[in-house]
């Protein structure tokens, strides 16, 4: 294979600005179809087919992956048919409402043969993989503690489905924390045991507008991140403690590394989707589950540490 044609399914916010520009600038890749309600969003894109369902899109032979964009409620059974149909499968994250759901993904992933991977794009973040091999090479010593805050305002208007827990499943506890606890299970592998609160301390809807996870990780490392909906000034901070040091990433999502006293200037791409897109075209044609960034049977420790802090609110 060396074109892998593509089918998006959902295209909203993520879509549009990321995912299908991505998938239009990846060389192996060719944006075969769309699969949306809405016709104006598909002439947008005048050299795809256009889908009104997921069933529709994985029935058509010539579709090799589909990128699942939909919001959380609709991911399992979009992903269930797709891998059923034979296609290759990334799916936005959270991958699912909670960890049955992901489970069985999992399982139907395993089933079918082709590959199953999940969106957490910071896993290809150079400052990440620096961050391991920084703290593989024992460089603040043994890890200890590692931190994250996310806070912001709620989302815009254009996503206003995040607010609606039967389409969300949660807050930013599923929108915002999930990205940040994938990245401690990326750095520590899957918590042993997790906890946390919920609230709605600002603002009365029907999903939490802050969400505090505590995680504990093989080797005694402890996870805190924290999520809010509910600041008006905006933090993205990371930082990893160890026995004789830290690791500082504060801003998460921007280029500066601080250790030892130097700054190290590790941007990622313009477009944060656009390294995921060429690394799972590039397991595609290897046909390798082992080249994805982030497989499914990794990305659905997100959902069981997601679950263990919903059975505390």
């Amino acid at each position: 294979m060396t074109t892998v044609n593509w089918v998006v399914a959902g295209v909203g916010d993520i879509a549009r600005k990321r995912v299908i520009p991505a998938i239009l600038a990846e060389p192996r890749s060719s944006l075969y179809g769309v699969v949306t309600r809405d016709q104006a969003k598909a002439e947008a894109y005048p050299g795809a087919r256009a889908f009104l369902t997921v069933d529709e899109a994985v029935a058509d032979s010539a579709v090799d992956a589909v990128y699942i964009a939909l919001p959380v409620a609709m991911h399992a059974e979009a992903a269930i048919a797709a891998l059923r149909a034979g296609k290759h499968v990334l799916c936005e994250k959270p991958m699912a409402m909670n960890h049955a759901q992901a489970e069985r993904m999992v399982a139907e992933g395993r089933a079918s043969g082709r590959l199953f991977g999940v969106s957490y794009y910071r896993r290809l973040y150079p400052k990440l993989i620096r961050l391991k091999q920084l703290i593989a090479e024992g460089v603040i010593g043994q890890p200890v503690l590692a931190e994250a805050n996310c806070h912001g305002w709620l989302e815009s208007e254009e996503r206003g489905w995040l607010r609606d827990p039967a389409l969300a499943g949660g807050g930013p506890l599923y929108d915002i924390a999930s990205h940040r606890i994938d990245v401690m299970n990326f750095l520590f592998g899957k918590a042993e045991r997790a906890c946390g609160v919920i609230s709605n301390a600002v603002h009365r809807m029907e999903v939490e507008d802050s969400a505090t996870v505590v995680m504990k990780f093989p080797g005694g490392v402890h996870g805190i991140v924290d999520v809010r909906w509910n600041s008006r000034v905006g933090r993205d901070q990371f930082r990893v403690i160890g026995v004789d040091g830290e690791i500082g990433l504060d801003p998460l999502n921007g280029p500066e590394l601080r250790v030892a006293g130097r700054v190290e200037m590790l941007p990622s791409h313009a477009n944060l989707h656009y390294p995921l897109v060429e690394n799972f075209v590039d397991a595609v044609i290897a046909n390798s589950d082992a080249r994805l960034a982030c497989p499914g049977e990794q990305a659905q420790w997100v959902d069981w540490t997601i679950e263990q802090v919903m059975l505390w609110k």
